[in-house]
């Protein structure tokens, strides 16, 4: 009996012994995977040249993505092992994620005459009093956008309302998702991270419903679906990541901190105009175009209208492109180590 013993506890061991070093092993082709990504990029943002663009700010664009490109590699290597976590815990979770994102979605409006219909009801009044205002009111028929281009207000405003709705709705409802949660908090056996991406993707099926109402907009104006069009379904992922990034932050520490939601209405008021959506950013000076592309919405926003009327690609706006990305992961990663660190006191607050 001993010797059988010692012979199950031995291949217990060389058991755990493999399953360590496959670990390792992954651990090591991961990060390697992500260094060598990040050399090629950081290659490609040294290598591109604009002719055309002033070269002291060309400059300080390339060092800025070089920087955050060595703070993420350091951040990715350090807490590989924390970082890791939350992305499969949300892979396995997928099937559970998808219906409780459902039910929320019904449940929010359960019990009212119109039903889901609210949902819709607020943005749409929001965009015809916006389109009284400018149209009728002040006459402002069309838009002039970079290149020349005189787009319908009604169109270039749409366009810019339809992915800040879609930020505001998801980032506040993320933000709640732990306390409007709190009893599945308190069960142990409950992966608590895959809360935020349920209040998330409840957003998306109204952003998807005016993402339609835009499509019917551009046609009534003449401009037709085209293959640019299809970086709709580009620039709504990068919001989708963006607003999940930001929102494990926020409520993880809104937990701790109730304020934190009062001071996120007042700063989502506060970008609403600091985001080019009633405005075009041409109109800005040279030197502060570059301050207000640090704001992630920016790139967004100005996406949705390129995806519509300006039949640009994502990539031709290369430095945007990186930095935004370069942005989101970063944040993710930060907000991947808060929630992880700040869980495991949640549902003794709660």
């Amino acid at each position: 009996m001993k010797v059988e013993d010692k012979t199950t506890k031995l291949n217990k061991n060389g058991k755990k012994k493999k399953k360590r070093q496959k670990g390792n092993m992954q651990k090591r082709a991961a990060i390697g995977f992500f260094y060598a990504s990040a050399v090629v990029l950081a290659t490609v943002v040294l290598l591109h040249h604009n002719p055309l663009a002033d070269q002291t700010t060309e400059v300080m664009k390339k060092v800025m993505a070089c920087l955050l490109i060595v703070f993420t590699c350091a951040i990715f290597g350090i807490f590989y092992d924390r970082l890791t976590v939350l992305p499969k815990e949300l892979y396995q979770n997928r099937r559970l994620i998808w219906k409780l994102a459902k039910n929320d979605f019904k449940k929010r409006y359960a019990g009212s005459y119109l039903g889901m219909l609210w949902a819709f009801v607020q943005p749409v009044v929001t965009v015809v009093m916006y389109w009284i205002v400018f149209d009728r009111v002040f006459n402002t028929r069309s838009q002039l956008v970079a290149g020349g281009i005189e787009v319908p207000y009604v169109l270039y405003l749409t366009a810019g309302l339809v992915p800040w709705f879609y930020f505001t709705e998801a980032l506040s409802n993320g933000t709640m998702a732990l306390l409007e949660y709190n009893y599945l908090v308190k069960k142990v056996v409950f992966k608590i991270s895959i809360l935020p991406i349920i209040k998330i993707i409840a957003a998306t099926f109204i952003h998807v419903f005016f993402v339609c109402v835009l499509f019917v907009i551009a046609v009534a104006y003449g401009y037709y679906p085209s293959v640019y069009t299809l970086q709709i379904f580009y620039y709504s992922f990068c919001e989708f990541v963006l607003v999940l990034a930001i929102s494990y932050v926020t409520c993880a520490v809104v937990v701790f901190f109730r304020d934190l939601q009062q001071i996120i209405n007042i700063v989502l008021q506060i970008g609403m105009w600091a985001t080019p959506i009633l405005w075009d950013i041409s109109v800005l000076t040279d030197q502060m175009k570059p301050l207000f592309k640090l704001n992630p919405m920016v790139y967004i926003v100005n996406g949705y209208r390129s995806a519509i009327y300006e039949q640009e690609w994502f990539f031709e706006h290369f430095y945007s492109s990186t930095y935004f990305w370069i942005f989101t992961v970063t944040l993710f990663c930060i907000g991947s180590l808060i929630f992880k660190r700040l869980k495991v006191h949640f549902a003794d607050v709660l």
